[in-house]
């Protein structure tokens, strides 16, 4: 059994997409992440149906993530 922050873990410095629980979708490289998995993502984007807009890095609190998915 994979427990869920050794695979945090395992994915540190790699490409993921978030969806948020208000429905925002970011995109970033995952660099970071504590005990409560609240998740710091550097180069963020938030893509939307209007374009891409550029955040730089960002802290999101862990319960405002839907789900977590890796990129190419």
């Amino acid at each position: 059994m994979v427990l869920p922050l050794d695979a945090l873990e395992n994915h540190l410095d790699e490409r993921m997409r978030l969806i948020l629980k208000d429905g925002r979708r970011l995109e970033g490289e995952f660099v970071g992440y504590d005990q409560y998995m609240n998740v710091v993502l550097e180069d963020t984007e938030e893509r939307s149906n209007d374009g891409n807009r550029r955040l730089g890095t960002v802290v999101l609190r862990g319960n405002n993530v839907v789900s977590m998915v890796l990129t190419d």
